[in-house]
């Protein structure tokens, strides 16, 4: 994912998880972009991160991110 598509990922994301809990999930995405940058971002860091985010967002919200998080991951390692 190139640094346009993060930033729009990254923003996809935080206006879906709950009040206050922003700035972790923040961390948790720029924390697995730098990964992705560095060549290291694995399918296991896909399986801890999704448990994560998914204790983040907004309930009414999750089954949109699980799509676009499930369409992520499916292209990973496509590049």
């Amino acid at each position: 994912m190139n640094k346009q598509g993060q930033e729009m990922f990254l923003s996809f994301i935080l206006q879906r998880v709950q009040e206050g809990k922003e700035d972790e999930a923040r961390e948790i995405l720029l924390e697995n972009f730098k990964k992705q940058d560095e060549g290291t971002f694995s399918q296991e860091d896909i399986q801890e991160f999704i448990p994560k985010m998914i204790s983040l967002l907004k309930p009414e919200k999750l089954e949109e991110v699980q799509a676009v998080v499930s369409q992520f991951s499916g292209n990973f390692g496509n590049k």
